[in-house]
Order: C-alpha cells, then structure tokens, then sequence
C-alpha cells in the first residue's frame, strides 16, 4: 500500500478496502503491475482494462483508467468510445475490445475466427494469452470493487463514470 500511495500520491479507498484480505490485495497488486509488463503497448492494455471494467459496472476502475488513459494522451474520441463500450476508431484498438469481449463470452474458447482476426492486426499468440491475464486481474479488482462498495476518491472525481 505504501508503494501505491506514493505512485499516485494518496492512497485509493479500493485499495485500503482490498487490504481486509492481504491476499487478493498482494495478489491484485502482484498481477496488475506483471499485466503492466506484457507485451501488449500501453493504449491495448488499457482497452482490455476498460472492456472489463465497463461491463461488469466498476465506476472506481473507469475513472481511474479514464485518468491513466489522459496522462498517456489518449485522445478524447478513444477515451469516449472506451467508457461507453462502443466500437473504436482505431481498428488494432477495436481489435483489442471484440477479442477481449469473445474470450469472456466464450470463457477462452474462442473460435479461429475470432483468434485469425486478432491476430491479424499484428498481435500474437502471446497477446492473445496476455489478454486472459488482463481480464483475471481486472475481474478480480472490479468485483472486489463492487463488493466492498469501493467509494470513488476525490482526485478521481473529475473522471467521475456512471454505468447508466
């Protein structure tokens, strides 16, 4: 936790909450921060995070991300698309979602199909596994999130998200 406080320079109410369980709390912070070191870039990391974090409703996970996704330049049209779930303009990025999408519609056994259009867009099999590494460590933070009742923090609120 101190670690995350410095980072972002105040400590997350998520994170504080997270901590009544050492565990899922080491494990989050273990498996984000190895999610953070795949290959995939930065914008397709943050497509996996947002699909997960917008389909299962976690407001705390799309402002967090919504502010990440500002500090990497994003431009406002991606970060638009990404909090609503709506297709993207960037069809690598759009790839990125539609697999993200068919791997938890299928819980992993998505199709050549969907595996050929993937990859078509200059990602690898590796990707493809990263993307199911992405989507455990987010499924576990957004539900985690959802069941503490996780409060959004006040340097969030101007990235403020409401699943309605």
């Amino acid at each position: 936790m101190e670690s995350t406080t410095r980072r972002l320079g105040y400590l997350p109410a998520g994170v504080a909450r997270l901590a009544s369980s050492p565990q899922l709390l080491d494990g989050f912070l273990r498996l984000s921060g190895l999610f953070e070191s795949t290959t995939l870039d930065p914008l397709a990391r943050e497509t996996v995070i947002f699909t997960i974090a917008t389909r299962n409703g976690c407001h705390v996970c799309v402002a967090m991300h919504t502010a990440k996704l500002a500090q990497l330049g994003a431009s406002e049209e991606l970060i638009d698309a990404l909090r609503a779930g709506l297709p993207l303009a960037d069809p690598r990025l759009e790839a990125v979602r539609v697999f993200t999408v068919d791997v938890l519609a299928t819980a992993g056994a998505v199709g050549p199909a969907a595996m050929d259009a993937f990859l078509a867009h200059g990602f690898t099999a590796r990707n493809a596994l990263e993307v199911v590494m992405g989507i455990g460590v987010y499924t576990m933070s957004t539900f985690a999130n959802r069941m503490t009742d996780a409060p959004l923090d006040e340097p969030l609120a101007p990235f403020a998200w409401d699943a309605a």
